[in-house]
Parts: structure tokens; C-alpha cells; sequence
């Protein structure tokens, strides 16, 4: 009984520390939810109210047997939002600072303004490349004052705008004293359509604005108050011009310096750099030195691209996206998914936590039908060749392409052009303005663009539709003399062979071919005329795009100048008309098949990321058939074999596999060297590929016979790696 006393006693103690306890947390409460709610829930809403993009990585090139050409490399980039700013952190400043920690640590930022970065300040629009001008364009039809005198001068001046101006009125000189209405008004109209390449230094400081000028200018647009030097303003204003054309584009984060390393990130965690994040991103990684004209490369958006579309299509302001070859071609498979990251930080701007509203997925793997070992087989050759001849009559500017096309299928095997171009590098420095003023022109696809006269290699699709419109037989011979002369023309238009007289005597449409008869030929086509002529060609897929995903140029077909019949010229390959050398490839295929023509294509399949499912794969279906007779094809197939065991067994001796071939030699100017053209297909018996080659200033096509046995052999190698004998679907490291 006497321990009761003792027991409340601690019962009271115990009870008054629960009521301390809870009146301090009743304090803190009161605190965060009456007295300072606004201050926490400022604080509270700005922790988690970071959302972040999360850049998903673009889908992996492989070639037909799963090598890989192009894929990613994680990285990460310092990036300056201004919207990150808290009220009183100083824009300006904090550009500053971020840049001053880049110079410290030897790290260049992205500055396209083109303006030299030092006194005396000149522009620098010569080594500009067109997204760049285009850009500043953009920019200074933005800045008001800068507008103003652009629009002035080009009112004042109209006769400036002759070569660009829509309207031919817009570009007369005005009259001296002629009084002239608005001004100001056809200045902004001119303006308006400017295109980016009539922006010169030399119209800009006519118009008043000298370097110093704009960059007075912007300083006043952008409010930036005095107290910088020269320098810092000129680095500042660099920045600041980004940002301007971000804002253009209505989003406010700009990627300051591409790819840093661990240690810059650490400075930038460590230090107070306001603005300023660290985002993940992904290169580019490109794991062979050949195809470039067909890969092709990407770029960050731009202001001068449809903003407004793209980001309805999921894209970021940020994003990377296709500009040429396979990776725009085929970029709606590649791209991926970008995430949504939540980000949490303190009063500090720590990061204090982050999970992913929606993951990023990846971009689809697309598989091309290139055989890679064959694609740089065939660049290998061309450079040879070409480097040969260069060193043989030092003619300069020489430039060459190929296509190997399946037969059957339509199916891409390789495309080469020299010279050529490394994707890993082609960017760095000063390459892109040196390789873009190369007179050899080696950003130039000459397998897709390069048009050029066929030449005799068309000869076997004059033989095929003469034969096949009964103009001819397979066994009626046509006595050529030397010279073919037009009926009943007085001014005796004529076409000689080239053998001379007295020509090659009675020969059928299989000796013609072996022995490229130009007279058989022009009488051929004589007999055809140009309407029926043409319709062939366009049935083989001459004149008109072959379908090829990344593009190519139509060609020419030929055409009767007025009061002129120009077919019996054109079907031996002369006459106005140009293909280009992957046409070439694809009419040979479709002659050999039979006359089953496809389209061109590079897609072979487009699978998910992780190989789960088939997303698509290439058209391998035909598109027509001209169901052309057996044994024309066949007397047409053996004329170009006999050709690779006669006038070419020199050369064909050394092929693993029988063959057919053409040559071609196509006239320029008469004070040029002629171009060499050649086709070939293989194996004889059962065709599998066909080829075509054109080297420029190459002389005879014969000379490009050794190319075109190294490239066979290169495809029907007994090596277990070529083409005809690589398992497909495969990854191989």
C-alpha cells in the first residue's frame, strides 16, 4: 500500500512529458500549416514539381547479317534551363559562371552565333553551314531593330534581291528621284522571303549592321546592363542568342556543353551553379568507317524545323533527329520513347529523390539488306580505281559510284560513292566546311545522284525490245558497214560504229551485244521509235525513282528535239539521257529475272528493341512483270557472257564465278574524258546480283572490268562471310 503514493507520482511525470511533446509538435505544426504555410508550400511545390524528360536512346542499324553499324554510346550533357532560376539568381550571372568553369576545365559550349569570339569582331557566315545561317536568319527577322534596317536597306535597294526575289518587279532598280510608295513595306516583303544563302557580311554592314553593331543591338534586346567586358559580353551574347531561338521555339532549356565526364559533373554537383542540370543522354556511335552516304547522320532541332508537328509527334525541344540517309529514312522507327522523370531537390538545388512516371523505351532495330563486308569490298574497289587512275593521268576531280542489287528481291546489297566521308569525324572541327568545299564533292551519293549517259550498257534493253515487238528476230543479221545512215534523209544524218568501216558485217542481236555493233543498234532503234523506246525504259524503272527509302534522282529519259528523231542515238545509249548508277543495277536485275521489277529498297526487317516482334520488313514483292520471252533473255544473257570470255577474259579469268557483262563509254564534252560505265551480272547460269559501276573521266568501260571481278569475287567469296552465304538474322559482334 505504501508504493501507490510512488506510482501516480511517475503516472504524472510520465503524463506531463507526452503533453510537452505533443505541445512542441502541436508548435512545429502551427509553424509549418498557419505561420509560415506560404514560405513551405512554395518550397513543397517547387521539391516536387521538377519534371524532367528523359531522352530515350534511338533504335541500333544492323546490316542483312546483323552487324552492327550504328548505335549508342550513354553520356551525359550540362544543360542551362532558365526556367530553373530562382527569383533573384541573375541570369546573366549565372551564364557567367557556368561558362568560366568551362574554360577552367578545357570544355567548349555550343555557340553558333557568326561572329568571330574576339575583337575585332568580324562574321563568320563563310564557314557557316546552312542550318547555322538559316538559324541567324531566323534570329535577326526576330530582333526588331535589326529587322528594320534589313527591311529598310532591301526597300532602298531592291535590285540587291534580283537573284531571289519571286517577283521580277520586286527586283528593278528604282529611278532616281522616282518617287516609290512604302518602302519599308516591299523591304519587309523581300525580307520575308529571303533565303538563308543571300545572307552575306557584305549585305549585313551595308544595311548597317557590322559586327558591333548587331552586337550592340542584341545587348540592348536583351537588357544586358553594363558592367561586362568586351569579351564577356561577346560570350554572354552567344548564350543569350541560343536562348533567343529556343524561345522561338517555345521551350526554355538549351544543352550547354555535349558529353561530360564524371569529374565536371561532380563541379557542378558540388558548386552553386544556378540553372544548371545534368541530363542523360545518348551519342551516336557509329561502328564502321563505310556506308556513310547510306547511313547518314542526325541533328538536335532547330528553329527553322516544324516545331509545332514534331512535338505533337513526341519529340522534345531537345531532341535528336534524322537529317539524311537511313537515319531519316527510316526515323520513325528509330526514335524512341522519351521518358518523365520527377525530381525532387532541396532549398539548395540537391537532388533529393526521383522515381519515372513513364519509362523510356528505345528505338526500334532496323535491318538493312547491306552486306557490310561487301559494301566495303566495293568502296575498296572504287578507291583503288580510282586512286589507279588519278595516278596514272593526274586528272583531278575524279568521282565514282556502284550499286549491287539481289535479283529476285529488289534488295540493296551496296551502295558505294567515291570519294567518301567517316561519320565519326565528319563533324568535328573544321571537317563539315572542309569536306563541304571539296570540289570532290565526297558528301555527293553518285550511287543514288549521280546521273550519267548509260552509254552501250543499254544496248541489251534495245535488244530485248526489239525482240520482243517482232522488229527483229533472234536469227535475222544486219549487215553493218561502218556507218549507219538515217533513211532517206538528205543531210545524212549517220552514226558510225566504232570499229570503223568496214564495220562488223552481217551480225544477229547476241553478236551485237559481244560486240557492242552500234550500227545494229541505231537501225533497232530506227525501227522502234522513240514512243515505244521510252515505254521499255520506264518499264525497266529508267527515268523514274527506283523506290530507294533514302532517295535518288529520277534521271532523263531521252526525247525527240523537234522535227528530230533522236531513237536511232539513243538505243545505243547517247542521245540525251541519264541514269543513275543504282537504276543501272536494278534494270540489269530486272532483265536477267525475266522482267520481274522490283523497287529498290534497304529496309530488310524493323524489329523491337529487344528482338521480341516484327514491327516490318522490306517489299520483296514485284511491282510489275513484263513477262519477257525465255529465249530472248537467254540470247540477250549470252551475248554479255560471251562478252567475259572474249574482249574481257583478260580480266573475267580471274572471277570465281561465270558472268555477263556490258560495257559503256559515255561522252561528256568533247573536250572531256569520256565516263566509263559498267553493269555485270552473276553467276550466268542463275542470276543472283547485279551490278553497276560508273567512274568518272574513266575512259572506256573496259577499264572498269577489274573493278567489277573484284567485286563478284567479293560476294562469292568461298570465304563462309559473303553475301551469298551469311546466315541472316544473326548479331555478329
Amino acid at each position: 500500500m505504501d508504493h501507490e503514493p510512488r506510482s501516480n507520482h511517475r503516472l504524472l511525470t510520465l503524463a506531463l512529458f507526452l503533453a510537452a511533446v505533443l505541445l512542441v509538435y502541436s508548435g512545429i505544426l502551427y509553424n509549418l500549416q498557419v505561420t509560415n504555410h506560404e514560405m513551405y508550400l512554395t518550397r513543397a511545390i517547387h521539391s516536387i514539381a521538377r519534371e524532367e524528360t528523359v531522352e530515350a536512346s534511338r533504335g541500333i542499324v544492323t546490316d542483312r547479317g546483323g552487324r552492327v553499324m550504328v548505335s549508342n554510346t550513354a553520356s551525359y550533357d550540362l544543360t542551362f534551363d532558365k526556367s530553373l532560376l530562382n527569383e533573384g539568381e541573375d541570369e546573366n550571372e549565372s551564364i557567367l559562371r557556368l561558362l568560366d568553369l568551362c574554360r577552367k576545365n578545357d570544355r567548349t559550349w555550343v555557340d553558333n552565333l557568326p561572329i568571330s569570339h574576339s575583337a575585332p569582331f568580324t562574321y563568320t557566315l563563310d564557314t557557316a553551314s546552312a542550318t547555322q545561317r538559316s538559324r541567324f536568319l531566323v534570329y535577326l527577322k526576330s530582333l526588331p531593330a535589326a529587322s528594320e534596317k534589313l527591311a529598310n536597306y532591301l526597300g532602298t535597294h531592291p535590285y540587291m534581291a534580283k537573284s531571289w526575289a519571286e517577283s521580277s518587279e520586286n527586283a528593278e532598280t528604282p529611278e532616281e528621284n522616282a518617287p516609290v510608295p512604302d518602302l519599308m513595306g516591299r523591304g519587309k516583303a523581300l525580307l520575308k522571303q529571303m533565303p538563308s544563302s543571300a545572307l552575306t557580311p557584305t549585305l549585313l554592314e551595308s544595311a548597317g549592321l557590322s559586327p558591333e553593331a548587331l552586337l550592340d543591338l542584341m545587348l540592348e534586346d536583351m537588357k544586358i546592363q553594363p558592367g561586362f567586358t568586351r569579351l564577356e559580353r561577346r560570350r554572354l551574347l552567344g548564350v543569350r542568342y541560343e536562348l533567343a531561338l529556343r524561345k522561338l521555339g517555345n521551350y526554355t532549356d538549351y544543352i550547354l556543353v555535349e558529353d561530360v565526364d564524371t569529374a565536371f559533373i561532380s563541379l557542378i554537383s558540388d558548386g552553386h551553379f544556378p540553372g544548371a542540370k545534368i541530363t542523360g543522354a545518348s551519342i551516336r556511335q557509329y561502328e564502321t568507317p563505310y556506308a556513310a552516304h547510306i547511313l547518314g547522320y542526325v541533328s538536335r532541332l532547330d528553329v527553322s524545323d516544324d516545331l509545332t508537328a514534331l512535338r505533337e509527334q513526341g519529340y522534345d525541344g531537345n531532341d535528336w533527329i534524322g537529317r539524311s540517309g537511313v537515319e531519316s529514312a527510316f526515323e520513325q522507327y528509330l526514335k524512341g520513347t522519351d521518358g518523365r522523370r520527377v525530381v525532387s531537390v532541396n532549398s539548395d538545388g540537391k537532388v533529393t529523390g526521383e522515381y519515372y512516371s513513364r519509362e523510356p523505351q528505345p528505338g526500334n532495330t532496323v535491318e538493312l539488306t547491306i552486306d557490310l563486308e561487301l559494301q566495303a569490298s566495293v568502296e575498296k574497289a572504287l578507291a583503288d580505281t580510282v586512286t589507279a587512275m588519278n595516278a596514272e593521268d593526274e586528272i583531278i576531280g575524279r568521282g565514282a559510284g556502284a550499286a549491287v542489287i539481289q535479283v529476285g528481291t529488289g534488295e540493296v546489297l551496296s551502295l558505294a560513292s567515291f570519294p567518301t566521308y567517316d561519320l565519326a569525324t565528319f563533324r568535328q572541327g573544321d571537317n563539315w566546311a572542309t569536306l563541304s568545299a571539296d570540289p570532290a564533292m565526297p558528301m555527293f551519293n553518285r550511287a543514288t545522284s549521280g546521273t550519267y549517259a548509260p552509254g552501250s550498257t543499254l544496248k541489251p534493253l534495245t535488244a530485248i525490245a526489239a525482240l520482243e515487238e517482232k522488229l527483229v528476230t533472234l536469227k535475222e543479221k544486219i549487215y553493218d558497214t561502218g556507218r549507219w545512215y538515217y533513211p532517206g534523209d538528205p543531210t545524212g544524218s549517220s552514226a558510225g560504229c566504232w570499229v570503223g568501216a568496214p564495220g562488223h558485217g552481217g551480225i544477229n542481236a547476241t553478236r551485237a551485244i559481244t560486240v557492242s555493233c552500234n550500227y545494229y543498234f541505231a537501225e533497232l532503234g530506227y525501227r522502234m521509235g522513240m514512243d515505244t523506246f521510252r515505254e521499255y525504259l520506264t518499264a525497266f524503272g529508267l527515268g523514274s525513282s527506283t523506290g530507294l527509302e533514302i532517295g535518288d534522282k529520277t534521271g532523263l529519259l531521252p526525247e525527240n528535239k523537234k522535227g528530230e528523231n533522236q531513237t536511232p542515238w539513243a538505243a545505243f545509249g547517247q542521245s540525251n539521257q541519264l541514269y543513275t548508277p543504282v537504276q543501272l543495277a536494278n534494270y540489269i536485275a530486272t532483265l536477267v529475272s525475266g522482267g520481274k521489277h522490283y523497287e529498290a529498297h534497304l529496309l530488310k526487317s524493323v524489329k523491337t528493341y529487344d528482338n521480341a516482334e516484327v514491327v516490318a520488313t522490306g517489299n520483296t514483292t514485284p511491282t510489275h512483270d513484263l513477262e519477257l520471252q525465255e529465249e530472248y533473255v537467254k540470247a540477250v544473257k549470252q551475248g554479255m557472257h560471251d562478252l567475259t570470255t572474249s574482249t574481257l577474259a583478260q580480266y573475267f579469268e580471274n572471277c570465281v564465278v561465270s558472268a555477263g557483262a556490258k560495257t559503256g563509254t559515255a561522252q561528256v564534252f568533247a573536250e572531256t574524258e569520256n565516263n566509263g560505265v559498267f553493269v555485270c551480272f552473276a553467276p550466268y547460269e542463275n542470276p543472283e546480283i547485279a551490278v553497276a559501276i560508273v567512274i568518272e573521266k574513266g575512259g572506256s568501260g573496259s577499264a572498269l572490268a577489274s573493278t567489277a571481278v573484284n567485286i563478284l569475287n567479293a560476294y562469292f567469296s568461298e570465304d563462309e562471310i559473303g553475301t551469298a552465304i551469311l546466315p541472316e538474322n544473326q548479331l555478329i559482334p
